[in-house]
């Protein structure tokens, strides 16, 4: 039997044969370019590995924020180590009026953003957490699976055991860039990196509305 009839069979699994996860675009053609589906992956889990706090991650998800927040669903920001600037996110399109900011204490921050992640409210969550153990790893990512939501974990270093779908590494490349390196993706080698412009991400005015009425997030504290 040569290769193309091997192919043929029906009992014969092809990697990238299955129909790509759901996604939302990351709106940076070239990054969406080379994420499976096209963008951020729904219903599961991103890590973004940071050279330093500010190296532009923010910026990167921005577009797709802007989005999500027109939705009527929240986009949670869990423990993050510093407030967002609502100025900036408002320039760029996100309604404030649907923005949460939860700040767990540190021994419930697992539980603040697995809660989150699974209760179908939040179309993003964006949790700054410390390691973890692979199984509460795992409980995450069932978490985004269940409530359909985009999760995204910043580090410092790859989290140990961790399943997420994929796995972007960001190193500063210069004003309003970011390197990228896609250190792990489904149904893909690694790639990078990849000099991603982020600046245009805050070019796009909010519209009037939810997000001029002020300019500071409603809160939440675990």
């Amino acid at each position: 039997m040569n290769l193309s009839e091997l192919l043929l069979r029906a009992d014969v699994w092809r990697g990238g044969s299955a129909p790509p996860s759901p996604a939302e675009p990351t709106g940076l053609a070239v990054l969406d370019a080379l994420l499976p589906g096209g963008g951020w992956p729904i219903g599961a889990l991103t890590e973004l590995v940071l050279a330093r706090d500010g190296v532009g991650e923010l910026r990167l998800l921005l577009p797709a924020l802007a989005r999500l927040s027109h939705g009527d669903r929240w986009v949670a920001f869990v423990a993050p180590p510093y407030v967002p600037y609502a100025p900036a996110l408002a320039a760029a399109g996100v309604d404030l009026s649907r923005v949460l900011l939860v700040h767990p204490r540190r021994e419930d921050q697992l539980w603040a953003v697995e809660s989150s992640l699974r209760s179908g409210a939040c179309a993003a969550v964006l949790a700054w957490i410390a390691q973890a153990e692979a199984a509460s790893l795992r409980r995450l990512q069932l978490a985004a699976e269940a409530g359909g939501t985009v999760g995204v974990l910043f580090e410092r270093r790859p989290l140990a055991g961790s399943i997420a779908a994929l796995r972007l590494a960001l190193e500063p490349a210069g004003a309003g860039a970011v390197n990228v390196h896609i250190m792990k993706r489904r149904g893909g080698w690694p790639v990078g990196p990849v000099r991603v412009e982020v600046d245009h991400a805050l070019a796009v005015r909010a519209p009037a509305g939810p997000a001029d009425r002020g300019l500071r997030p409603r809160r939440a504290h675990g």
